[in-house]
């Protein structure tokens, strides 16, 4: 490949990948730091992964224009989903009722990375490098510990949580059926995804505990994990079975405070979980990412043509764009943790009471639903399908 490099993209998760696949659909050249790949072979066998995402409709759509969207068996559409509270509280979420296939898809991560793995491979606008190369533009997708992001000495403004993250996978007696389940109870927060297929009995748990309680599940025998998560669970799949490691990690939301400026580098931006992170409650927090992609490709395939893709009118205008929906999002996030997480029987009380009222609220639980959904407004421009 030619150099210079038109961007240089550091991190080669699925945000850096996914960007990556976009712009060099836009035939703009890509240097993609990254370690040396492992063959693909490798990655789709059985792996330790114990990661799942929830991707809404627009990230399956730019997934897709990238020919990267996983098979059914790794991306199983969710149909409905269930929330309960302490006492009776409860909301329940339909994609009938939303006039949509899938409320979203749980998506298998290695299986997910393995798709982009192998289309950067057969991408010639795309190369692969072991370090920052030299170009117009530099785009920070190295997650929430980016050291290019400490190493520019851009402000990071962390909220810690009192809750710690436990995730595993589980084999249920019952069918998932297409159903995602959340508990909430005196603070904890319980999620069960669907993985496997509609027909799957597999599934992926977010756990989100105190700290202590966390490293307690987390050295609990097998059978012992499996006793708890069922009585958590009230038993709604049956009796469960570990099929996964269980990893732990603390829990935050964090937020840059500049996502572009220029360095002796060069013009950056910030994309991913290096320009915010969230708690996992809502399912939000790869979809964001996602838009970020979306919204860069969008304002750089705009751009005139005698505008250089690092200009920094350019990158503010992203960053204006972003900021200003991680803000919404955020903050709605932020004040549900904060809610659920509350063990003051007032604020339980109030809870169950909100629920069970928003539970009949008709075009206001509508608009909430289309919202996770990324169905609502004017879908951002996608790249084009590369060959």
């Amino acid at each position: 490949m030619t150099q210079p490099f038109d961007i240089c993209i550091r991190g080669a998760g699925i945000v850096g990948r996914t960007l990556a696949l976009h712009l060099a659909a836009k035939q703009l050249r890509v240097a993609l730091v990254a370690p040396a790949d492992k063959p693909v072979a490798v990655l789709t066998a059985p792996l330790p992964d114990v990661r799942a995402y929830a991707l809404n409709l627009l990230s399956r759509q730019w997934l897709e224009a990238v020919r990267c969207w996983p098979d059914t068996s790794d991306a199983t559409p969710v149909l409905s989903m269930q929330v309960q509270e302490d006492d009776g509280g409860q909301v329940a979420f339909h994609a009938s009722e939303s006039g949509s296939g899938a409320l979203n898809w749980i998506v298998d991560v290695p299986a997910l990375e393995a798709r982009l793995q192998e289309a950067v491979r057969f991408q010639p606008f795309i190369e692969v490098v072991e370090s920052p190369q030299p170009a117009a533009l530099t785009v920070v997708c190295e997650g929430r510990t980016s050291s290019t992001r400490q190493e520019w000495g851009v402000d990071w403004d962390v909220k810690p949580y009192d809750q710690w993250a436990l995730a595993t996978r589980v084999r249920c007696a019952q069918p998932h059926a297409q159903v995602a389940r959340q508990w909430f109870h005196q603070g904890e927060i319980l999620a069960f995804l669907p993985l496997g297929g509609p027909e799957g009995n597999l599934c992926a748990i977010v756990w989100s505990v105190s700290p202590e309680r966390a490293q307690t599940l987390q050295a609990l025998e097998a059978e012992e994990f499996c006793q708890a998560l069922q009585t958590a669970s009230h038993g709604a799949l049956g009796v469960l079975t570990l099929s996964g490691d269980r990893k732990v990690w603390p829990l935050q939301q964090a937020v840059a405070r500049r996502w572009s400026g220029v360095s002796e580098q060069g013009a950056w931006v910030l994309a991913g979980d290096a320009a915010h992170n969230m708690h996992p409650l809502a399912g939000q927090g790869l979809n964001m990412g996602l838009a970020d992609v979306a919204e860069l490709v969008r304002v750089l395939d705009a751009r005139p043509y005698w505008r250089s893709v690092g200009d920094p009118k350019l990158l503010r205008q992203y960053e204006r764009a972003r900021k200003a929906d991680f803000a919404v999002m955020g903050q709605a996030n932020d004040a549900l943790q904060q809610l659920f997480t509350n063990p003051h029987p007032a604020l339980q009380a109030m809870r169950n009471w909100g629920m069970n009222r928003f539970e009949h609220s008709g075009p206001i639980k509508q608009w909430v639903a289309r919202r996770a959904m990324g169905v609502l407004g004017k879908p951002a421009t996608q790249g084009k399908k590369h060959a």
